[in-house]
């Protein structure tokens, strides 16, 4: 599972995005996201974060929601590609793994493993399958927060 950091709310920021930090639209859209993962059982054995605290309080409150270990990995710092997630899965011995980190690095991943071009929405999740011997995948889920949040209602 690949998740983009929840919206900011920082209209007018003016220092660097790294200290930049979840709002309160932002930790609804996190838990949001749990909640959809808990009721649609994805498994989540461990969740690793960007070391940005947007991915990383975001990380935060799905882990916290989902009773799931977290980690935290420079790997998934701005620059991350499929050669860092094939170190980062090296590492991480889990199967069922939740990546929390930014865009366009997770667009540009999911198309080097997939051959698909997607835009992964702040909030959003994609569920990508990843055969570790060829690095090769498929995207079996891309949904957006006002997706995630729709589908609460209508269960």
């Amino acid at each position: 599972v690949l998740s983009r950091n929840a919206n900011d709310d920082w209209a007018d920021w003016s220092k660097t995005d790294d200290e930049r930090t979840v709002k309160k639209r932002g930790r609804k859209e996190s838990l949001q996201m749990a909640k959809f993962l808990e009721r649609t059982k994805v498994s989540i054995a461990l969740i690793i974060t960007s070391p940005r605290q947007l991915a990383a309080q975001t990380a935060e409150i799905v882990a916290q929601k989902l009773k799931t270990k977290l980690s935290e990995d420079d790997h998934l710092a701005p620059g991350f590609n499929v050669a860092k997630l094939k170190a980062l899965l090296k590492i991480h011995s889990y199967r069922d793994l939740m990546i929390a980190g930014h865009e366009p690095d997770f667009g540009e991943m999911v198309y080097a493993l997939t051959g698909g071009a997607i835009k992964l929405s702040k909030g959003g999740i994609a569920l990508v399958q990843v055969e570790q011997e060829t690095m090769r995948g498929r995207l079996l889920l891309l949904i957006s927060p006002r997706e995630i949040k729709r589908s609460s209602t209508e269960s």
